[in-house]
């Protein structure tokens, strides 16, 4: 229930100070009085759409505060934003600034920032307002289940939560299927490369991590076999075979004569003369060795051909499996052991299959209850609705609650729900949106409130003139239907009938005054007879005539005949009325 609305720089209204009851609120005053400015500013603190020029003029910042009484619903929702109450209350709070950007707004709940969609997802829980216009809602089917729903009490909750769950089971299993596919899919194209890369490391009979290196060596070797040669006799001569200036074994001979001839001077001698003929020993075998070698040496193109080729299916695997050879076969190994240890997972899909098989029937057959349980819950409401829409010079309409299923089941069932709607004999059953007029639809949505008034968790409700352009017994209908209404919500109309204003708790007369060259949106609210009366009078016939006062006084003996509009408690905090800064 909305407590207290706080406006300032809003539009028309530099400040104003509102406390509010529980019961039917009623606005009035003459058309342009600012009545609907009051609910605009209700939208606009509630996260709507500020109107054109939403800060008055002059004034470059807007405050706009509304305090509901906390509810167990909101209490679990401010619990869920953690955010604190504050003294038994929930205080929803917009700031409207003008700069040279554009407008900027900041909204508050409780002092915490909150967003556009915390906002939009709180406001379901406070405040429904209805305008001639503006009952979009009533047209959406999915607005239309949940009212369904909800005046299907709490059996039909329960049943509905219980297919949120059925359905919420059903898509984790699809979803774990569909990842074990998936899973499978790339399992086994992993499985292919693994079997190919293995065959290309094995074919290529990879052992040795240091082949690469041989096979250069051997590769060098074989491409400069010529050179070899040369050198190695070259070599060769200067070490035993040199005629012209000696050969490195004659010079040492000579060495290790003129030496032997010392030692017998000087024995001291004698081990390096031992070390010249081990000296002489190697020179000579080097020498032995080199001959041989260079004897050995043949040029084999087949081999050089088939080492390069070698070569570069190692450098080839280096480069995919490596960097280096002794990588490649590292991961050859690994290959060998990721093939040989490659088992499925411990719950295969034929597992994973039946489960999703077995919670979809769950599903089926939560939705099928909860279809049952609609379908004797649409009966109820139709036949309510209808007794309640044939006051309201409505007395020949048909409504029909259509179940139409779903290709299959969702997480609301397995039917989307479409209200049809006849307001005139002969004419076909047809969706609500595509067949009422303006008038139908607020009288409709009235009529849809008191069905659901026991059940409906929103505190308040508002009206902007829903009475507009219908005749003086609809208006008493009307009005007896928004007085039965505010015995279980508070509820706030504005209204141009005084059919409509007699039988309010509280009544608020709203008008523009001009002080200065300022004009400004006044409210008052009317606390005696005497003030209602008037107000009642002017609403009929527009002046003080005489019979425009008979009128309204036959109004008021009719309400207080009537007994109290509601069971609400008596408005302890009484409306102030607005003041100027």
């Amino acid at each position: 229930m909305l407590q207290s609305l706080r406006i300032e720089n809003f539009a028309l209204i530099d400040q104003l100070e509102l406390e509010l009851g529980q019961g039917l609120h009623v606005l009035t005053g003459e058309t342009g009085a600012g009545k609907s400015i009051l609910l605009d500013a209700i939208d606009c603190v509630l996260g709507g759409k500020p109107g054109g020029r939403p800060i008055r003029s002059g004034c470059d910042r807007a405050l706009l505060e509304a305090t509901f009484a906390l509810s167990p619903d909101l209490a679990t929702w401010l619990q869920e934003q953690a955010i604190e109450a504050i003294e038994d209350s929930l205080i929803c709070s917009r700031e409207l600034v003008q700069s040279s950007n554009g407008l900027r707004s900041r909204s508050r709940v409780n002092g915490v920032l909150v967003n556009r969609q915390q906002l939009a997802e709180l406001r379901r829980h406070l405040v429904e307002i209805t305008a001639q216009g503006q009952t979009v809602a009533l047209g959406q089917t999915a607005q239309q289940r949940d009212w369904l729903d909800s005046f299907g009490g709490e059996s039909l909750a329960k049943q509905r939560q219980g297919v949120a769950l059925a359905y919420a089971a059903y898509r984790e299993a699809a979803q774990t299927l569909e990842t074990r596919r998936q899973s499978d899919r790339d399992r086994l194209r992993q499985q292919d490369l693994d079997r190919f890369q293995l065959e290309e490391l094995t074919q290529a009979e990879l052992s040795d991590p240091e082949e690469l290196t041989q096979l250069s060596q051997e590769r060098d070797r074989l491409a400069h076999v010529a050179e070899l040669q040369q050198q190695s006799y070259r070599v060769y001569q200067a070490l035993d075979q040199s005629e012209e200036a000696g050969s490195a074994c004659d010079r040492l001979g000579e060495a290790e004569q003129g030496l032997t001839q010392m030692v017998v001077f000087d024995p001291s001698l004698q081990p390096w003369l031992q070390l010249l003929q081990e000296a002489i020993a190697q020179v000579q075998e080097v020498s032995r060795q080199l001959y041989r070698y260079g004897e050995g040496l043949e040029s084999d193109p087949d081999r050089l051909a088939a080492v390069g080729d070698r070569i570069q299916l190692l450098k080839q695997l280096c480069r995919k499996y490596g960097p280096e050879l002794k990588d490649a076969i590292a991961y050859q190994q690994e290959l060998q052991q990721r093939l040989a240890d490659d088992n499925d997972e411990n719950q295969s899909l034929e597992y994973w299959e039946a489960e999703l098989a077995q919670r979809q029937q769950t599903l089926i057959e939560e939705s099928a209850c909860l279809t049952a349980l609609r379908q004797a819950t649409a009966q109820t409401l139709e036949q309510k609705l209808i007794a309640e829409l044939a006051p309201l010079a409505m007395e020949r309409v048909r409504f029909q609650v259509e179940l139409q299923p779903l290709s299959e089941p969702g997480p609301t069932g397995a039917e989307q729900v479409c209200f049809r709607f006849s307001p005139n004999p002969g004419e076909p059953l047809q969706p609500l949106s595509e067949t009422a007029s303006g008038g139908e639809m607020s009288r409709f949505l009235l009529a849809l409130k008191l069905c659901f008034s026991e059940a409906d968790p929103v505190g308040t409700l508002v009206f902007d003139e829903i009475d507009a352009g219908v005749s003086g017994r609809v208006s008493q209908a009307i009005a007896e239907k928004l007085q039965q209404l505010g015995r279980r919500h508070q509820v706030l109309c504005v209204t141009h009938q005084p059919l409509i204003a007699a039988l309010a708790d509280h009544h608020y007369r709203v008008r523009k005054q001009v002080s200065g060259d300022r004009t400004h949106v006044e409210l008052e609210a009317l606390r005696d007879r005497d003030q209602r009366r008037q107000e009642l009078a002017e609403l009929a016939g527009g002046n003080s005539a005489e019979e425009a006062i008979s009128f309204a006084d036959s109004l008021l003996k009719q309400a207080e005949a009537s007994g109290p509009a509601s069971t609400a408690k008596p408005n302890t905090n009484k409306p102030k009325r607005a003041t100027k800064r």
